[in-house]
């Protein structure tokens, strides 16, 4: 098997960029991500990861996005545009509500957009879209800001320079994490949104017909979660297109994610062996069929571009041998959830099953909480899962995640809310559901907060089942 950077015994917590602590409705790059990023530290684990942070879509969802390569601009920190003295520090006055609570879009929109818009002309004012530093940026960005700034209609380029920020700030975050020795782990949905600037940008990548509506759009097909499957809505892509540029959009999309992170994770990977394409006309996703798409292909390109791939592959779902080939042939790590390894006897999510190239959740973003996840689990599975870790079914998220790190796993990650024993009034999605999902935020104080104690547990069970970085481990002896 190929070298990979998760070769190493190593554990992490998932923990979205908006749902940090912030002062404007929404977590950003600010000081609640650096907060953060300590909390990380100290717990002595190496990953970090997040869900997309482009600019989101329909229903705040990060899935939903209108760019596979922009940054979402309410991410932006005020204080950070302060400091870089492009506002004053009467900006960084906020309604205290704002502070409080889940995530509020719109009302961060409305805190934040007018001061984007006085930090612009400040920037404009004092030449820095003539600035060698916004230039280089431009030129490092050419391949997909023009069509962004189009997308945008971005005539005096506030747009432009809303992504010049986000780099800037991101870089540093980056930086710091760096210097803690955390890695950043992202997402890449594997199908882009029809409104959205890869599609205008690029329409013969995509299977539209002459109005540019989709011909046939994503989804998954019914099962015992959904009577009508999951109508996504997603153009597919032109495959023949892709080939004939030599996947050139694929290959600047994982590069592009690959220099924000230190690895990312392929959601759907499973769409790159085959997909389920449903008529473009259709209102439910009963109708569709299952067709071959070009992965092999597309990842030996990626690979002869960029090198030795930093993927983890979500490959959740039906894993069949030929899925299983793609992904081991190109030394990816699948995904092992142990919300799904008590619905039977010797299931292939239990632990004794994991191997260590994978990485071990107690669930993801689209699952319930474990304390939620525990209180609704049926009878048999329960009686099964108390059997599995002679266990008297206390503090379920304490349990799985000591299940999680003791797993064969390399990587295993634990979710903040997991990591903080939360219920079900946590959780970031409910798949299938339009509404009410991605607005889970960190709170100032209290349980749901940053809280000292819980670090300290994640960084002794890190401790314990030898996941914990060097440096944890010599202050543990």
């Amino acid at each position: 098997m190929k070298q990979s950077i998760f070769d190493a015994r190593t554990g992490g917590v998932l923990l979205h960029l908006s749902s940090v602590p912030g002062a404007f409705g929404v977590g950003d790059l600010g000081s609640g991500a650096h907060d953060a990023l300590d909390w990380i530290a100290r717990t002595g684990l190496t990953w970090w990861q997040m869900l997309p942070v482009g600019p989101i879509g329909p229903g705040d969802s990060p899935y939903a996005s209108t760019s596979s390569f922009a940054g979402e601009p309410l991410f932006i920190s005020i204080d950070g545009l302060v400091r870089d003295r492009l506002l004053s520090r009467s900006a960084l006055r906020a309604a205290p509500a704002l502070s409080r609570g889940s995530s509020r879009y719109a009302a961060a929109r409305a805190a934040k957009w007018p001061r984007f818009e006085q930090a612009f002309e400040a920037f404009r004012r004092k030449g820095g879209l003539r600035s060698s530093s916004f230039k280089a940026f431009e030129r490092r960005q050419r391949f997909w800001l023009p069509g962004w700034r189009a997308f945008m209609k971005d005539g005096q380029g506030l747009h432009a320079f809303l992504q010049f920020a986000f780099d800037a700030q991101w870089s540093e975050l980056k930086q710091a994490a760096a210097a803690k020795g955390i890695r950043l782990l992202g997402d890449v949905p594997i199908f882009v949104s029809l409104d959205s600037a890869d599609v205008q940008s690029n329409p013969s990548l995509f299977r539209l017909d002459r109005h540019g509506r989709p011909t046939v759009v994503t989804g998954v097909p019914p099962d015992c979660f959904s009577a009508d499957g999951q109508l996504w809505g997603h153009p597919h892509y032109r495959w023949s297109e892709h080939r004939r540029t030599g996947y050139r959009w694929w290959i600047e999309r994982v590069r592009a994610a690959v220099e924000r992170f230190d690895a990312v994770r392929i959601d759907h990977f499973i769409g790159f062996f085959h997909a389920y394409e449903i008529p473009g006309s259709a209102t439910t996703a009963r109708e569709g069929t299952w067709k071959r798409a070009p992965g092999r292909e597309l990842l030996g390109a990626i690979e002869r571009a960029l090198g030795s791939l930093p993927l983890i592959a979500e490959d959740l779902g039906a894993l069949t041998p030929p899925v299983v080939a793609l992904r081991d042939d190109f030394g990816l790590p699948g995904m092992k959830l142990l919300h799904n390894a008590f619905y039977g006897d010797d299931s292939g999510e239990a632990p004794h099953r994991h191997p260590r190239h994978c990485v071990c959740y107690p669930g993801t973003h689209d699952n319930d909480t474990t304390v939620g996840w525990w209180a609704q689990l049926q009878p048999a599975a329960k009686a099964r899962a108390r059997a599995y870790m002679g266990w008297d079914g206390s503090d379920p998220a304490a349990q799985l995640n000591r299940l999680a790190f003791t797993s064969p796993a390399n990587t295993a990650i634990v979710a903040m809310q997991d990591a903080l024993g939360l219920g079900a009034e946590a959780r970031m999605n409910l798949p299938g559901t339009a509404s009410g999902n991605w607005h889970w935020r960190l709170q100032s104080r209290g349980a749901a907060s940053l809280r000292p104690d819980a670090a300290e547990r994640l960084r002794s069970l890190a401790v314990l089942t030898g996941r914990a970085r060097a440096t944890a481990r010599s202050r543990a002896r």
